[in-house]
């Protein structure tokens, strides 16, 4: 058995959590189950993990482009936080895990496992339970595991080790299941037919603002994309030019208040350079990685998608890979990204206004990811359904939503106090409604969440039943009936 678990841990951490060589490895193993060349598999499996690599850069180095401003906004103005970020809230977890509830965070790692299973299973058998994704995302997939890990618990302490890693297991394979079955019909329409749908942190949150969007739909509605901006405003029609400028105001502004005094302090900047440079430079930089991972996305998706066919074939016949939200940049207007996050980040810092207005005993620090990795998939796919409008407003409101929900399930539950929590939208909204139900309802409200996570597929499926399935299986005939249907009312 130790043995077993030693193979499991190695997979684990040198695979399965690095989604460049799990990627990778799928494109491998897809292609061979397609007979290709063992040099074209082998191709493959470069092409996809190099490529998840380059995106990896872009989403690094927006990360990092941030921290000078995360940092300062926290000391320079004597906020004494906790941090909305996917990976304050994994360290607050192996922080407090066995202080708080006397475990180890290896039993993360089993979680993480028996998830897995469960969420191929009930792909596997995808008739019974109308599932047709695969959620793919390995660092997502160990920040989820850590993070339901503590909510569970907190709900279940008496629970024994063997039957806490099968009721966790089940309830964190469901909501991957069933989150990335719920992006699959939003994403094939946003990148007509590209074969695969997000696993991230928000999937919840894409269904529920797509289904929202449509309601901007009508006549004069525009999307980012059609609008052609007049005059000296058509710089703005250049993707890689409106972020360098709106960047250079929204956080030129910010970096210029901490003042150069500070960063030179926090070993930001030297001495010796010119203060405006840096902030320029600052700035521009956010249109540079964005442009390394729309790369990156270009480069992987493309081999996963069609070489996931034969995982689809052999397997798991009509699935689709659940991956990273950032492939979608690729799609719909590279603007809405942009003006995703700079909506997500003003709903974010009206939230934390409120907060520290109505003294709240938990503060919030706005981490990156949350503020552009949610906030940004929301507008883009909010832009695809209704337009301009609903990507605008859609984000704001997440940005209230991540921000609010966060503090009050962080301090709820004491992840507050280690300084961090996961707080991405289906975290701050979705997951603190399962802990309310599961905590003060117990085992009823442990089967309430299974039933109604169970409920939502089959519900999707009676809605479209001749069409549920043909989406990922055959596109184009899909559009065709979806055609023959509009023609007929």
């Amino acid at each position: 058995m130790n043995f077993l678990f030693e193979i499991w841990k190695f997979f684990a951490s040198n695979i399965l959590t690095q989604p460049a060589y799990f990627i990778g490895f799928m494109v491998l193993v897809g292609y061979l189950l397609l007979r290709k060349p063992v040099y074209e598999a082998f191709a493959g499996f470069i092409k996809a993990t190099v490529g998840y690599l380059i995106l990896g850069v872009g989403s690094g180095g927006l990360v990092s482009n941030f921290r000078p401003i995360l940092v300062g906004l926290k000391d320079r103005f004597n906020l004494d936080a906790m941090v909305i970020d996917p990976y304050f809230g994994q360290n607050a977890v192996q922080t407090g895990m066995e202080e708080v509830f006397g475990r180890t965070f290896s039993q993360v790692m089993l979680l993480l496992l028996v998830a897995f299973i469960f969420n191929l299973l009930l792909v596997r058998f995808k008739k019974f339970t109308k599932l047709r994704a695969v959620f793919t995302t390995g660092h997502v997939q160990m920040q989820q595991s850590a993070t339901a890990f503590w909510l569970i618990l907190f709900c279940f302490p008496a629970l024994g080790d063997n039957v806490t890693l099968v009721v966790m297991g089940l309830v964190l394979g469901l909501y991957w299941a069933v989150g990335s079955n719920l992006t699959v019909e939003i994403t094939q329409d946003l990148t007509e037919g590209g074969g695969f749908c997000v696993a991230h942190q928000q999937m919840f949150g894409l269904y529920f603002f797509s289904k929202l969007s449509e309601r901007f739909k009508g006549k004069n509605s525009k999307r980012l994309e059609d609008i052609q901006l007049p005059g000296w405003l058509s710089i703005f029609n250049e993707n890689m030019v409106a972020t360098s400028i709106l960047m250079l105001v929204f956080f030129g502004i910010i970096l210029a208040v901490l003042g150069k005094p500070y960063l030179v302090e926090q070993g930001f900047l030297k001495a010796d350079k010119n203060f405006f440079f840096y902030i320029t430079t600052t700035c521009f930089n956010f249109a540079v990685y964005l442009a390394i991972l729309q790369l990156g996305v270009r480069t992987f998706v493309t081999e996963l998608t069609q070489s996931f066919q034969g995982i689809s074939n052999s397997f798991l016949p009509g699935a689709v890979p659940g991956i990273d939200c950032a492939a979608t940049y690729g799609f719909g207007s590279p603007n809405a990204v942009t003006v995703g996050f700079l909506a997500g980040a003003f709903g974010q810092f009206l939230a934390i206004v409120g907060l520290i207005l109505l003294k709240s005993p938990t503060l919030v620090i706005a981490g990156f990811v949350p503020v552009f990795f949610d906030n940004a998939t929301i507008a883009v796919f909010a832009n695809n359904k209704g337009g301009i409008k609903a990507a605008i407003i859609m984000p704001f409101i997440a940005g209230l939503c991540q921000v609010l929900g966060s503090a009050l399930i962080a301090s709820w539950v004491g992840l507050a106090s280690y300084g961090g929590y996961l707080g991405m939208w289906d975290w701050a909204v979705v997951w603190p409604i399962f802990t309310v139900v599961m905590k003060y309802l117990s085992y009823a409200g442990l089967a309430i969440v299974i039933i109604t996570l169970i409920a939502i597929p089959q519900l999707q499926y009676r809605a479209n039943p001749d069409t549920y399935f043909l989406i990922t299986e055959d596109y184009d005939a899909y559009k065709e009936k979806m055609e023959s249907k509009k023609g007929m009312k």
